[in-house]
């Protein structure tokens, strides 16, 4: 269920240009029939258990990091469709990670069975072999928690298990071991609310206290057994930051026709230089964040020049992002790009069932790679993100320019391109080195704090 909270988001730290924030839950509850009595440690399942029946994503060595790469932009793809032509959804701003979505997931995978896990490989797209896989998954881990000192970003996963519930060593031994997702007891069954607490406070603690409450009143009862968090947290600068005495108010044109005042930020002196590239009804822009590293990280921005999204986002592919990524050209670029802060909400198993996942969500669900029986199932998945964009951070050096020709060259200078982001549009924040897609969302209306 997406919620818009405008009014509660909280006052950026302004001197930060950047700020993204969410975390990923799936709650693990028990069936009321067929319970395993506490205590009794149920016989542990061999990891063939998780043997896939598919191939890995196309075009991706089996097994490799970049296969966890090309399912998570897979898996980002199709969730945006699914969110974006959902009614209630209709002009409203979108934002989410795929990234921490699928790693809370693929967590939740390495506990699922038979077609409980089928259903899940297909949806996430995620490799045919289960230790490539995990191989995969502590690679990119490693790599987001290892990143530039000239950015904040990391990502951290946690179980969170009822304390007389006999769970699997094997299992929480690999969601430690491969995942980061260290167990933590709690007494869910006569302090389920402050069992949920103390996972909001942890949620609090790794997104710099941006994301409160996260799991609302209820959400954990006598019934939870498990839960399973993941937190993303990124905080960076532009490379090319925005001057604020140039931003002023101008007007968005939303996609209902509505002029709305909005602080826009403006980069068109020399030194604006960008990966672009534009066709006959799309512009591209690539802004690169600062980085002291050979990891770079770039928010790249897709505005339709007609305004309308629909045409856009009937095309987003995979192959699609890539061909366009591919004829970026560095150049100058007359940039005209508005504030905004948002902040989203997600109930996800209509979503996750209706993209090919049901059984999971139901008493039929298959979840004994976590505990030997077949008595739990996925009771709620949420979703919660954040991001502020504006124009203050660390000053950057200019980078060098190279103007590359797909076309004869004309007689005299190439007028300037303009990107004026005025009306909606889609961006995605991603490492440029492996591609993978850390954030996506549209902006229908900007709103900033």
């Amino acid at each position: 269920m997406f919620n818009q909270r405008d009014a509660n988001i909280p006052i950026m730290n302004q001197l930060a240009i950047s700020l993204l924030l969410l975390s990923s839950l799936v709650i693990a509850a028990l069936s009321l029939a067929g319970c395993t009595s506490p205590g009794t440690l149920p016989e542990e399942l061999p990891p063939e258990g998780i043997t896939p029946d598919t191939t890995d994503p196309p075009g991706t060595p089996p097994g490799s990091p970049q296969s966890i790469v090309a399912a998570n932009n897979l898996f980002a793809l199709d969730l945006y469709s699914r969110l974006a032509g959902d009614p209630k959804n209709s002009g409203e701003n979108l934002f989410f990670s795929p990234f921490s979505i699928s790693s809370a997931l693929a967590i939740t995978y390495e506990g699922a069975r038979g077609d409980t896990a089928s259903e899940i490989r297909e949806v996430f797209y995620f490799p045919a072999d289960s230790e490539g896989m995990r191989a995969g998954y502590q690679a990119i881990i490693g790599g987001i928690n290892n990143g530039s000192s000239a950015y904040q970003l990391r990502t951290a996963n946690a179980l969170w298990a009822e304390q007389t519930y006999p769970f699997l060593p094997g299992y929480i031994s690999v969601a430690d071991e491969v995942y980061g997702a260290r167990a933590t007891n709690l007494d869910f069954i006569t302090k389920p609310d402050d069992s949920r607490v103390t996972i909001n406070q942890w949620v609090e603690e790794q997104t710099n206290d941006k994301i409160r409450d996260l799991l609302p009143a209820g959400s954990i009862n006598s019934l939870t057994r498990l839960v399973i968090t993941n937190a993303v947290y990124f905080k960076g600068t532009w490379e090319k930051q925005f001057d604020e005495k140039e931003t002023s108010i101008q007007d968005f044109r939303t996609s209902d026709g509505t002029i709305l005042p909005v602080a826009m930020m403006q980069r068109t002196d020399t030194n604006a230089t960008y990966g672009y590239m534009e066709t006959g009804d799309l512009q591209v822009l690539l802004m690169p964040y600062e980085s002291d590293s050979g990891k770079h990280l770039s928010m790249m921005i897709l505005l339709p020049k007609d305004g309308d999204l629909a045409d856009l986002e009937g095309s987003l592919s995979a192959e699609w992002l890539k061909g366009l990524q591919q004829n970026l050209t560095t150049q100058r670029v007359m940039v005209y790009f508005p504030k905004f802060t948002m902040e989203t909400k997600y109930t996800l198993p209509a979503t996750l069932s209706a993209m090919g996942m049901p059984t999971a969500f139901t008493a039929d669900a298959d979840l004994s790679g976590m505990d030997g029986t077949r008595n739990l199932f996925i009771g709620d998945v949420i979703h919660q993100a954040f991001v502020d964009v504006n124009e203050e951070g660390t000053e950057a050096a200019a980078a060098t320019a190279v103007v590359i020709q797909r076309a004869m060259a004309p007689a005299g200078p190439l007028p300037v391109p303009v990107f004026r982001a005025d009306h909606p549009f889609l961006f995605l924040i991603q490492d440029d080195e492996t591609g993978l897609i850390l954030f996506m969302g549209r902006v229908e209306h900007p709103e900033s704090s």
